[in-house]
C-alpha cells in the first residue's frame, strides 16, 4: 500500500508549499468560470431576465406567471447572476478528518479544495469567507473579504489550524453560515459527512432556500472497503481506542462494503434531499482533475437546461 502523502505538518507548513498548491489550481481550474457567473456553481442567479418556455426538469419556483397567462403557455423566468459573488466555507476539520491511506490525507484534500474555491471565486471583486470546526464545540470564523491577498491569508488560517480530539457539530457549523442572514451567494460545506445525516440534513435545507450549496465529500478508500491484509490494527481518531481486525475473512470484508455503501448512499440521498450539488474527492484520485469535470459538467448541464 502506498504511504500517503501529506502536506507539511501546521508547525512548518510554508508559504511555498501552499504557492505549489496554487499554482496547481492556477493550471488546471484558471479560466473555466470566464462568463455571466464568477463562481463556482454557476447558477441561476438573483435579477430578473428574460422568460422562456418551461421545459421538464425546471425549476418550478421560477415559473414566470404573468407571461404563462398571456401565451397560455408554462413559462419559467431566468435570472441574470449577481457580478459580485459572496461565497463562504463551512470547513469540517473533525479528528476523522486527520487519517489517509492513498496519496493524501483527507485533512489535506479538504484544504485542497479551500484552494480550489478560493481560486475560482476571489476575482472580480468577489468575497469568500470561512468557519471551520475543529473538534466538540470548536469553531473559529474567518470574514469574508475581497482580493487574492485575503484569500491567501484564508487559506493559510485553514491550513495552519490544528485538529482537535472529538467530532465538531456539522450540523451547527453549516447552521453558521445562516447567522447572520445575507444576500444570495454561494455555500459550501467540505467534510467527510461521517456525522448522522439527520444531524446535518435540516441545516443544509435551510441554506438552500437562500444560497446555492455545493456540499464536498472527503473519502478514503479504506473507508468504502478493507483490503485483505491479515490482522489490521486500526485507532479511532476521535475517541483514541485501538482495534485489531481481521481483514482476511471474506465475509467481514462484504459485510463492511455493504454497509459503506449504505451508508455514502445515504449522504447522497440526503444531499440530494437538501437540493446541493454534490462532489466527492478521494485521497487515491487526482481531485484537481475530479474537481474540473465537475465544474465542466455543471457548466454544461446549466447551458444545456436554459439555451434553445
Amino acid at each position: 500500500m502506498t504511504p500517503p502523502t501529506r502536506l507539511p505538518a501546521t508547525g512548518d507548513r510554508s508559504g511555498a508549499v501552499l504557492a505549489r498548491l496554487q499554482l496547481m489550481v492556477t493550471r488546471k481550474l484558471d479560466g473555466l468560470l470566464q462568463g455571466d457567473y464568477a463562481g463556482l456553481l454557476p447558477g441561476p442567479g438573483s435579477e430578473a431576465g428574460e422568460s422562456r418556455e418551461y421545459r421538464p426538469g425546471d425549476d418550478v419556483r421560477r415559473m414566470d406567471w404573468p407571461v404563462t397567462a398571456r401565451t397560455t403557455m408554462p413559462h419559467v423566468r431566468r435570472t441574470v447572476a449577481d457580478r459580485e459573488l459572496e461565497t463562504w466555507l463551512a470547513v469540517d476539520l473533525s479528528a476523522s478528518l486527520d487519517f489517509g491511506s492513498a496519496r493524501w490525507l483527507k485533512r489535506d484534500v479538504a484544504t485542497a479544495a479551500v484552494a480550489a474555491l478560493a481560486h475560482l471565486t476571489v476575482r472580480g471583486g468577489n468575497r469568500i469567507g470561512a468557519v471551520v470546526g475543529t473538534g466538540v464545540g470548536t469553531y473559529a470564523r474567518l470574514p469574508a473579504r475581497a482580493g487574492r491577498k485575503e484569500a491567501q491569508g484564508l487559506l493559510r488560517a485553514v491550513a495552519g489550524t490544528e485538529i482537535r480530539p472529538g467530532r465538531s457539530d456539522l450540523g451547527a457549523l453549516t447552521d453558521m453560515l445562516n447567522r447572520p442572514p445575507r444576500r444570495r451567494g454561494v455555500a459550501v460545506v467540505i467534510s467527510d459527512f461521517l456525522a448522522p445525516p439527520q444531524q446535518w440534513g435540516r441545516p443544509l435545507r435551510k441554506l438552500r432556500v437562500r444560497h446555492d450549496v455545493l456540499a464536498v465529500e472527503v473519502v478514503d478508500p479504506l473507508e468504502l472497503e478493507l483490503p485483505d491484509v491479515g490482522v489490521l490494527p486500526v485507532v479511532d481518531p476521535e475517541s483514541g481506542e485501538l482495534h485489531e481486525v481481521q481483514t482476511s475473512d471474506p465475509r467481514l470484508r462484504r459485510r463492511y462494503a455493504e454497509a459503506a455503501a449504505a451508508r455514502r448512499g445515504a449522504i447522497a440521498a440526503e444531499l440530494r434531499t437538501a437540493g446541493a450539488a454534490h462532489l466527492r474527492l478521494r485521497t487515491d484520485r487526482d481531485w484537481l482533475l475530479d474537481m474540473v469535470r465537475f465544474v465542466a459538467g455543471q457548466r454544461h448541464a446549466r447551458t444545456r437546461g436554459t439555451t434553445r
